[in-house]
């Protein structure tokens, strides 16, 4: 068994180098919302705007003895609203990054997705997981368990692109990526099989760069060389991937969930491809979380690529919802299914 490495520790220890971002939060009325925010701003990681009801936000943390003095509060009247303020204040510039609070995922985005509106790029948003799991020697990537259901071939494309710039983030010079199936062989059976074959063929012609590309793999094959090695699969990614792509979110909010629960493994969740790293880590996610998630959007924000030979990825190497709801204007799926 490998000992059990504090990647986000580290992660933290890197924002520290930095300015704290502004955060917008949305609808801190948890107290696992309220008390996140507050301990990144008090990490140094961020200076939390505090976007909700103010009475009701005061009260919280009156009665959770949490000292909100130093940071703004933005009134407005529900959750709705909060969400569409928060978008406003990183259109504007005002806040380098959002976080979700205590409103379900669904409602937290549909505003970050309004197509004239909202924090949208050219490139389609995901989420990415960033798991620390005992036994796996390296920092995992895996995408999407939040935001798109049952994505086409061209947008899980722009899941892997996402993927891989967050893995360059992180520090991990070219990340192999395993696209995740039932099976490793092609089969008309299987949808997700042609899918992976299509995705290595577009990173061969340029589609997709930064990475390694392998798949159809299974579980297995991707983590563990022995299984690899029995079933004779000759890869460059198989049994050392560091980032996993998932045939759909079913499969891949199941995955994240069983690593958290079964594999004490810790993790982070943002989401890619706006104009701001989007903190978004589900209503129910420990204060750990919260916080290791908040570090991974201030390196995200400050876009602080450190030089490989320091990187995380190399470092640890070294050692050894309402699924399908479109927001309105948007093509975006949503999904309550972190909530």
């Amino acid at each position: 068994m490998q000992v059990h490495r504090p990647i986000f520790e580290r992660i933290i220890n890197q924002c520290r180098e930095f300015d704290p971002i502004a955060v917008a939060v949305v609808s801190p009325l948890s107290e696992v919302a309220l008390t996140g925010a507050i301990d990144a701003a008090r990490a140094g990681l961020a200076i939390p705007y505090l976007v909700g009801p103010s009475a009701r936000i005061t009260s919280l943390a009156r009665e959770k003895r949490i000292d909100i003095g130093l940071y703004p509060i933005v009134d407005v009247a529900d959750d709705l609203e909060a969400a569409e303020r928060a978008v406003e204040l990183c259109r504007w510039g005002t806040c380098q990054s959002l976080m979700q609070g205590s409103l379900p995922t669904d409602q937290f985005l549909k505003p970050v997705v309004a197509a004239s509106t909202g924090l949208r790029l050219k490139r389609r948003i995901s989420h990415a997981v960033i798991v620390d799991a005992a036994g796996y020697p390296r920092p995992l990537i895996i995408t999407d368990s939040a935001i798109n259901v049952y994505p086409k071939l061209e947008e899980k494309a722009e899941i892997v692109q996402n993927a891989i710039k967050l893995a360059h983030v992180l520090g991990i010079a070219t990340p192999k990526v395993a696209i995740l199936s039932a099976i490793e062989r092609v089969s008309s059976k299987i949808s997700s099989t042609i899918d992976a074959s299509a995705l290595c063929k577009m990173a061969d012609r340029g589609q997709i760069t930064g990475g390694v590309l392998d798949g159809p793999l299974a579980f297995d094959d991707a983590m563990d060389p022995e299984a690899a090695r029995i079933k004779q699969i000759h890869s460059a990614v198989a049994g050392q991937a560091d980032i996993l792509v998932l045939p759909d979110l079913e499969a891949g909010h199941m995955l994240t969930k069983q690593l958290q629960s079964w594999a004490d493994a810790e993790t982070a969740g943002v989401a890619l491809g706006a104009q701001v790293p989007i903190i978004l880590t589900g209503r129910a996610a420990n204060p750990k979380s919260r916080l290791a998630s908040t570090a991974v959007a201030a390196l995200l924000a400050h876009q602080a690529s450190p030089p490989v030979t320091y990187g995380y990825g190399v470092l640890l190497q070294e050692e050894n919802a309402n699924c399908g709801t479109t927001a309105a204007g948007g093509s975006e799926p949503l999904t309550g299914c972190m909530c």
